[in-house]
C-alpha cells in the first residue's frame, strides 16, 4: 500500500481524529487523486511558515496539523526555557482563523506557556510590532497572506518581530515531526484566563503601533497643507487593514479618504475578487471604479493580512496606472531617502535591504545616496534576519527601507515583516509631497526613470499542483541545474549562482562560492544590467522565473524584457 493511502488510513482508524473529520474523508474514499493530494505530504515551513488548502489530511490546514505545529513549537520553547516570555497571537479574516488561533493559545496554554491574543483580527505587521512590545518569545499570525479562499495559514515569528530562520525553523519543524496528534495538549479557557495564561489585547497596541507610525512621517505639515487637494481610494480587499489605515490617514489629516465599501467589511469568503492579491489587476476593479467617479490622486490596496499594498496612480492622460512592486518600492524609497536627506536626517551608515529577485533600481538609489545595499533569498525573513545582524553587530548599519518585489516593504525597524499599512500612509504622503511640488505621483515615477535609468522587471509563474506537478517542478529545477546556458536572449550569461549548490561560475571560467544560506534557487546575472533568476513557491504549487532589464527609454526597457520573456519561455520548457 502507497504511504499515502496508510496515512488516510490511520486517519480513518485514529481515536483521535473526531468523527466529523472521518465523515470527511470518507466522502472520498472512491477518489484516489483527492486522497494523494491530502496526505502524500506533510505541510511544511516555507518561505513563510504554514500554509495549505483547509480540510482534512496531513497535506491540510485543519486543527489536527496546526495543533500538531503548536505542540512542537511548544516543545521548542519550553526545552530552551523561554515558556515565561509568552506568544502573541493574531488572525485574519479567512474562514477559521479566529479558531486557529484560539486553540493554538489553549495548546501553549496548556504547554505552561502565556498567550496574548488579539480581541479580533489584526494585520501582519502590526503582530510583528507587537512582539518585541510585549517582548515575548514568539509571535504567530493565522493567516494564508494573499491566497485564494479556501486556504489558510500559520506564520511563526521569532522574538525580534521576524519570521523564524534557520536553524531555529529546522528546529521547530523537527519537534513537529516528533509530535504524533495524541501528544497534543490542551485546556479549559475559562482555566487558562483564571491562571494567567491567556490574555487578551487590543487597543493598547494599536495605540502604540499607531503612534510609532505617525511618528515616521516626514512631512505632516505638507500632508495638512495639501489635504484639501489630494483624493484617496483605498480597499482593504475584505482584510484586516481597513481600521487601521482610516484611523492613521484621517489622524495625519487627509480629508478626503474614500473606502471601497464593496470591500470594507472583513470576509473570508472574499465575494467581490476571485484573487485578494493587490499584484491582481482584476482585485482594483472597485476601486479603480470609484477613483474614477471621485477623481483620485492614488489607489492604494492591502491583501488581507494587510502586509502587502498595490498603488494606481493618475497618469497624464487621465487614466490610472498600475506599480509592479518594484515600481512602488523605488517611489517610496527615493522619496523617504530624498527627504532624510535634505532635512539631515540620513546616518552615514544608512542602509537598504532588498532580495536577489528585487529591481537592480536599489543599487542604483542607495549608491546614489552614499548608502550600503545588502541582498537577500527571496522572502521577507532574510530581510528581517539582516536587520537582526546590524542591531547584534553594534548597530553596524543603520536599516533605512526594505523591500522585495511581490508588494512588500517596510520603511523602519518597527516591524520585521512587510507593513502594508506604513505603505500606505507612506504613498499617501509622498502624494501630498510631489503634488505640493506641482507633480503627480505618475510624473516623479518618470523623474526617477529619468535619473536612474528605465528598469523593467516582471515574472512567470507556472503552476503545477499536487505531487506529480511537485515532481516536475524538481525535474524542472534539476535540468536547469545541470545545463548552464552561456547566453539568454542574446545576453551574454555573466554570472551563474546556485544557491542550493553554493556555487558561483563566472563567465571567465572562475568558480567561487556564493554567501547566502542554502536554497533552491538559480540566477543569471546577465550583461548590460540584466538578469533572471527561477525558484520554486515556498508557499504555492508554481515554479516561478523572475527577470529584469535596463533599457534607454521606456520602450528600449519594454522590447528587452519581452526579448528576455521569450527566452525565458524557452528555458522553462
Amino acid at each position: 500500500m502507497d504511504d499515502y493511502l496508510k496515512k488516510y488510513n490511520s486517519w480513518l482508524n485514529d481515536p483521535v481524529i473526531d468523527d466529523e473529520t472521518k465523515a470527511e474523508l470518507r466522502s472520498i474514499s472512491d477518489n484516489d487523486s483527492e486522497i494523494k493530494d491530502r496526505f502524500y505530504k506533510d505541510l511544511e515551513f516555507g518561505t513563510a511558515g504554514l500554509r495549505g488548502v483547509m480540510g482534512a489530511g496531513t497535506n491540510r490546514m485543519n486543527k489536527y496539523t496546526v495543533g500538531r505545529a503548536t505542540q512542537g513549537l511548544a516543545n521548542y520553547i519550553v526545552k530552551n526555557g523561554l515558556q515565561n516570555d509568552g506568544v502573541v497571537i493574531s488572525y485574519d479574516s479567512r474562514h477559521l482563523s479566529k479558531e486557529f488561533s484560539r486553540e493554538t493559545a489553549l495548546c501553549l496554554n496548556a504547554n505552561g506557556i502565556k498567550t496574548y491574543i488579539f480581541e479580533s483580527l489584526r494585520p501582519v505587521p502590526e503582530l510583528s510590532f507587537s512582539v518585541r512590545e510585549l517582548k515575548c518569545t514568539a509571535g504567530i499570525m493565522i493567516t494564508a497572506s494573499h491566497n485564494p479562499p479556501e486556504y489558510n495559514g500559520y506564520k511563526v515569528y521569532w522574538n525580534d518581530g521576524a519570521q523564524i530562520v534557520p536553524p531555529r525553523d529546522k528546529d521547530i519543524i523537527s519537534e513537529v515531526n516528533n509530535t504524533k496528534f495524541s501528544d497534543i495538549k490542551t485546556m479549559d479557557e475559562n482555566l487558562a484566563k483564571e491562571k494567567g495564561l491567556y490574555n487578551i489585547v487590543g487597543k493598547e497596541i494599536d495605540d502604540k503601533f499607531v503612534n510609532k507610525l505617525e511618528s515616521l512621517v516626514l512631512n505632516p505639515d505638507v500632508i495638512k497643507e495639501q489635504a484639501d487637494n489630494i483624493k484617496i481610494v483605498y480597499t482593504p480587499l475584505h482584510g484586516t487593514g481597513g481600521k487601521l489605515v482610516k484611523r492613521i490617514l484621517t489622524e495625519l489629516g487627509f480629508k478626503n479618504l474614500y473606502i471601497v465599501k464593496e470591500q470594507e467589511m472583513p470576509d473570508g469568503d472574499f465575494p467581490t475578487v476571485e484573487y485578494p492579491n493587490p499584484e491582481d489587476k482584476n482585485a482594483f476593479k472597485l476601486a479603480l471604479d470609484l477613483a474614477k467617479k471621485v477623481d483620485a490622486d492614488i489607489v492604494l490596496a492591502n491583501d488581507p493580512d494587510a502586509d502587502r499594498v498595490g498603488i494606481y496612480s493618475k497618469g497624464d492622460n487621465g487614466e490610472y496606472i498600475p506599480y509592479t512592486g518594484n515600481m512602488s518600492s523605488v517611489l517610496l524609497l527615493e522619496y523617504e531617502l530624498s527627504q532624510k536627506k535634505e532635512k539631515g536626517l540620513l546616518p552615514k551608515n544608512a542602509c537598504v535591504i532588498t532580495t536577489i529577485v528585487s529591481t537592480n533600481m536599489a543599487k542604483a538609489i542607495a549608491n546614489y545616496y552614499g548608502i550600503a545595499e545588502f541582498e537577500t533569498l527571496t522572502g521577507f525573513k532574510w530581510i528581517g534576519k539582516k536587520i537582526r545582524e546590524f542591531e547584534e553587530n553594534d548597530n553596524q548599519y543603520s536599516f533605512q527601507f526594505g523591500f522585495e518585489e511581490s508588494y512588500g516593504c517596510i520603511i523602519s525597524p518597527h516591524a520585521r515583516d512587510k507593513d502594508g499599512i506604513s505603505a500606505v500612509m507612506c504613498a499617501c504622503e509622498a502624494a501630498a509631497y510631489y503634488k505640493s511640488k506641482g507633480l503627480t505621483l505618475w510624473q516623479q515615477m518618470n523623474k526617477i526613470y529619468e535619473k536612474y535609468g528605465y528598469y523593467k522587471e516582471g515574472q512567470i509563474a507556472i503552476v503545477l499542483k499536487g505531487a506529480d506537478g511537485a515532481k516536475q517542478i524538481q525535474d524542472k529545477m534539476t535540468k536547469m541545474r545541470s545545463s548552464t546556458p552561456t547566453e539568454i536572449a542574446g545576453l551574454k550569461v555573466v554570472e551563474f549562482r546556485d544557491y542550493k549548490e553554493h556555487i558561483i561560475k563566472r563567465a571567465d571560467g572562475t568558480i567561487s562560492k556564493t554567501d547566502l544560506p542554502t536554497s533552491n534557487v538559480l540566477y543569471y546575472d546577465l550583461e548590460d544590467n540584466n538578469w533572471c533568476c527561477v525558484r520554486p513557491s515556498g508557499t504555492e504549487p508554481k515554479i516561478k522565473f523572475y527577470m529584469g532589464v535596463k533599457g534607454t527609454s521606456q520602450e528600449d526597457a519594454n522590447k528587452k524584457f519581452e526579448n528576455l520573456v521569450e527566452a525565458i519561455k524557452k528555458l522553462a520548457e
